[in-house]
């Protein structure tokens, strides 16, 4: 039988660190990181419920990060 696989484990990182930073300063930081996937948003988008370890969700409001986190 196959190996069951293991989940990836998200970087060590603080998501609130990116509050604040430009959007494509921390797309890149956030690559740079280790982050597997990183997705922009709106604040006001409406996104599934999906968890996915390896993601960065990025809130973006006129080019600037206002809120940051995993999944």
């Amino acid at each position: 039988m196959a190996p069951i696989p293991r989940p990836q484990q998200p970087p060590q990182d603080v998501p609130d660190s990116y509050v604040g930073m430009r959007a494509d300063d921390a797309e890149r930081r956030a690559t740079d990181r280790g982050w597997a996937r990183v997705r922009r948003l709106a604040p006001d988008a409406i996104v599934t419920m999906e968890f996915m370890p390896g993601r960065l969700n990025l809130a973006v409001q006129d080019g600037e990060v206002v809120r940051c986190w995993q999944g």
